[in-house]
């Protein structure tokens, strides 16, 4: 169960971060994610009342605001990092964050096997080759790599928030709602800076009614992700499940290669491969 939830996240995630890499080429990134994360919120806010969620509020909800408050800032901070580029350097950075739950999971007394260790290492080495890594040439600003590490202890600490959140279903969905109506009241507030700056925030014309369901598509992804991740970290190893939900970023690159017609590097395809070794080993260790 552990490894069918973290690959479903992988693959969510992927497809979230696919849509809203396509959305940002038309608006900016903070009106992407506050508008589709608003959505999102919208739709949760109706499966919590339908459910019952709300009698399940209690001190774990914490948790999930948390998250929603440190996820909007590892999302900006990524996406800045990507604007001062290389891309080929920030995407694998990124993938870094895997490291944080991880590391609690083995703090918290997890023990991988051999075989696991092993599939560790090498779905890592995936995927960071596969966000297909600048191996010469370009160079980096300082500030570009320490944005990107941020966001990758930003990514990461969200991984073990919204773990920790709930541990029933219902209280999921809560947990759920509560991330997202932070991440919007924190996306608001940049948004609000961003006005007051002469920032552009929408795009010519403003958002067309037209694209709203693909804006809901990459929010309503990105939410299941954080639920099927939640359900796979608690039934069986974090150090697992983390390693196999950051798998993200081949699903990403491959999306771009099937609908896009975007060539993959050498370097990305082994990426891929390696990703796909380890998680094999992940699944039968």
């Amino acid at each position: 169960m552990t490894a069918l939830f973290a690959l479903a996240t992988s693959l969510l995630w992927g497809l979230a971060d696919f849509g809203g890499g396509l959305l940002t080429r038309r608006a900016p990134a903070l009106t992407v994610v506050v508008v589709s994360q608003s959505i999102a919120a919208v739709v949760l806010g109706g499966v919590v009342v339908a459910t019952g969620g709300w009698s399940e509020a209690g001190p774990r909800l914490w948790f999930a605001v948390a998250a929603g408050l440190v996820g909007p800032v590892a999302l900006l901070c990524f996406y800045k990092a990507l604007a001062l580029g290389p891309m080929g350097v920030v995407s694998p950075l990124a993938a870094l964050g895997v490291a944080v739950p991880v590391c609690v999971g083995l703090v918290l007394g997890e023990r991988p096997g051999p075989v696991q260790v092993a599939g560790i290492a090498v779905a890592v080495a995936g995927v960071v080759l596969a966000g297909g890594p600048q191996l010469r040439g370009a160079p980096v600003q300082r500030r570009a790599v320490l944005l990107t590490l941020v966001a990758a202890l930003g990514f990461g600490t969200v991984f073990v928030l919204i773990t920790e959140a709930s541990t029933t279903v219902t209280g999921l969905f809560l947990a759920l709602f509560a991330q997202r109506v932070t991440n919007v009241a924190t996306g608001g507030v940049a948004l609000y800076v961003a006005v007051r700056r002469g920032a552009p925030v929408l795009p010519d014309g403003g958002v067309p009614l037209a694209s709203l369901p693909a804006y809901g598509s990459v929010g309503l992804a990105d939410v299941a992700a954080n639920g099927t991740y939640a359900v796979a970290a608690q039934h069986g190893p974090v150090t697992v499940a983390a390693v196999l939900a950051s798998l993200y970023p081949v699903v990403t690159a491959l999306a771009a290669r099937g609908f896009l017609r975007e060539r993959l590097r050498a370097v990305q395809a082994a990426g891929a491969g390696l990703a796909l070794l380890g998680t094999l080993l992940l699944a039968t260790g």
